[in-house]
């Protein structure tokens, strides 16, 4: 019984821990809210640089480029 127990929490954290799975009907707020962290992030990289991050889709991927700053 305790190492069923044991087992379950172990479980439990490595699953909160991991990053969400791609969910192809996930709702169009929760895919804005991905989009938005996703630029985010990019805006932060790109800041390093000097730069600006600028989104594109390609094969309905969302992918960012830093360019530069006009």
């Amino acid at each position: 019984m305790r190492f069923t127990v044991c087992g379950c929490a172990a479980l439990f954290a490595a699953c909160a821990g991991a990053p969400p799975p791609d969910n192809p009907t996930a709702s169009p707020r929760a895919e804005q809210r991905n989009e938005a962290r996703g630029l985010e992030q990019a805006e932060a990289q790109c800041a390093k640089q000097g730069k600006h991050a600028e989104a594109s889709r390609v094969d309905g991927e969302t992918i960012y480029n830093c360019v530069s700053r006009d």
